[in-house]
């Protein structure tokens, strides 16, 4: 009781005084090494990376590692702006993208990144950064803040039509479609003009967001003057498949030839999925059938969708003949359909196979791995308790010129570390690479796995830290992630976490 006392003493200092994610995981995890964060490693692909201007802002600290410490965990703008002539760092396009990117879970930590940014002199952000942000900010639900930066960049003559774009897509996935629909009413505003592009772009954003009903009368108001095309349609087809009214989609098939437009393999294969997804192979064959017959091929990834369904539902016999299959229509697999072979082949016990295709039959097709491939390898290996190979195959991804390992790459090993009773070393070094080796910010999905683990395996001390960070970058627990800690915290005595979590839990069935 005593060394609790102290620990919600001094974690509440520390929260209080701003720690960043970074240093808040150095705190919480206090089993890390205590090596220093190393520099930060590209992010971002290099075929995004920028040439533009360049400037420096001197002081005391070095590098992005103090640009990390000083803008995480604040609450507001200004501070980062009081600290902003305390780096030493030369500011790019890139380097402001590979923060953006470390804190893509963190929208204040990344409109702070990005603020900080802006107030060294002689360096303007490019218009992607302020689109990375947008989408940052939307991702987060941060609305409010999402159409100030929209105001800001209409100012500055920016808006193009990825703002545009992922502005209605993130307010119809926040289910305010009339705001995206009004986005789209103003367009004149932010000098684009309306024409079919833009309206695939709304009427794809509000199908996506599953109001394809209001899409459907948005696109009725709208036809008799910007004329429809044949991915209109293919929208439609999506959009009422996504929520489960095929009949609807087959109707809009017909409705697309009676309008001149022939259906494509994308028109067909969104079908197909949709039976997939529900285990009606013989109706997805007979499409492919179809398909076929209307002189409309399957293409790759037809045949990708239903070897990742075939799995999904335990028919492995069926699944591993997909690739013969494909063979007989003359398709050639990628790196995706790879992916899934190999996942079918982890689920059916053929590890000796899945290596074969992987390091034997990709290379002599010419079909280069990516970071799925090695994430499914490592999942695979993981599945069936071989860890040390699948940390073999961590170590190569963490080598390979052409891909680097993300969150992903971690969750098999995470899981596998709770099975272990030596678990508190291994999970310790996972995330002491993952934080500062590799930069990763923690999305939900990792903090979830982390505190019903740590909760399993009694050490929800370290769980309700976690917990903590997570609700500090507005990160929501679900409810049966507050109940269990709830359940342990009250088991463990740690009275002050269980008013803290009480306390979050009304506000979650107040919202």
């Amino acid at each position: 009781m005593v060394w609790h006392g102290r620990f919600l003493f001094e974690f509440k200092k520390f929260v209080h005084l701003g720690g960043s994610p970074l240093a808040v995981a150095r705190y919480c995890l206090r089993h890390f090494s205590a090596s220093k964060a190393v520099s930060l490693e590209p992010c971002c692909s290099p075929e995004n990376e920028f040439t533009h201007q360049r400037v420096s802002c001197f002081a005391r600290k070095d590098g992005i590692d103090a640009v990390i410490d000083m803008v995480a965990g604040l609450n507001d703008e200004s501070p980062v702006l009081q600290s902003s002539g305390s780096i030493n760092l030369e500011v790019t396009d890139n380097v402001v993208m590979k923060l953006l990117c470390r804190f893509e879970d963190d929208w204040k930590s990344a409109l702070g990144v990005f603020r900080w940014a802006e107030s060294c002199s002689c360096y303007k952000p490019h218009p992607e950064l302020y689109d990375k942000l947008v989408d940052i900010l939307g991702k987060a639900k941060q609305m409010d803040k999402l159409k100030a930066l929209v105001d800001e960049m209409s100012e500055y003559r920016i808006v193009s039509l990825n703002t545009i774009a992922n502005v209605m897509r993130r307010l119809s996935g926040a289910r305010d479609w009339r705001a995206a629909v009004k986005i789209f009413d103003e367009l004149g505003n932010y000098g684009l003009k309306k024409d079919t592009e833009v309206m695939n772009l709304l009427l794809d954003s509000l199908s996506k967001g599953c109001r394809v009903e209001q899409a459907r009368e948005v696109f009725l108001k709208l036809k008799s003057h910007i004329p429809a095309n044949a991915n209109t349609y293919n929208i439609f087809i999506h959009g009422w498949c996504k929520v489960n009214r095929v009949e609807e989609a087959l109707w809009t098939m017909e409705e697309m030839k009676g309008n001149g437009f022939k259906p494509c393999v994308i028109s067909y294969s969104t079908i197909i999925e949709f039976y997939c997804s529900r285990g009606n192979f013989d109706r997805a064959y007979e499409l492919l059938e179809e398909m076929a017959a209307e002189g409309c091929p399957p293409n790759v990834v037809t045949f990708t969708t239903l070897l990742h369904y075939m799995t999904k539902h335990a028919k492995l016999q069926e699944a591993l003949r997909v690739p013969e299959k494909m063979r007989s229509m003359h398709c050639k697999p990628d790196t995706l359909f790879y992916n899934a072979l190999l996942h079918a082949l982890g689920r059916a016990g053929q590890t000796d196979e899945a290596l074969h295709i992987l390091t034997k039959e990709m290379p002599e097709n010419g079909v280069v791995w990516n970071t799925s491939s090695y994430n499914t390898m490592i999942s695979m290996f993981c599945h069936h308790r071989q860890e040390q190979r699948a940390l073999q195959f961590l170590s190569d991804l963490e080598n390979s010129p052409y891909c680097k390992p993300d969150i992903q790459s971690f969750h098999p090993l995470l899981k596998s570390c709770f099975r272990d009773m030596k678990m508190e070393k291994r999970l310790s070094g996972l995330l002491d690479d993952m934080v500062k080796k590799h930069h990763l910010c923690l999305d939900l999905a990792t903090f979830t796995l982390l505190i019903h683990g740590l909760c399993r395996a009694k050490k929800c001390a370290w769980a309700y830290q976690l917990f903590t960070e997570m609700v500090r970058r507005n990160l929501r627990p679900r409810y049966n992630t507050c109940s269990l800690l709830l359940q342990e915290t009250r088991q463990a005595h740690m009275y002050d976490a269980v008013e803290m979590i009480e306390e979050y839990i009304k506000k979650m069935k107040s919202r």
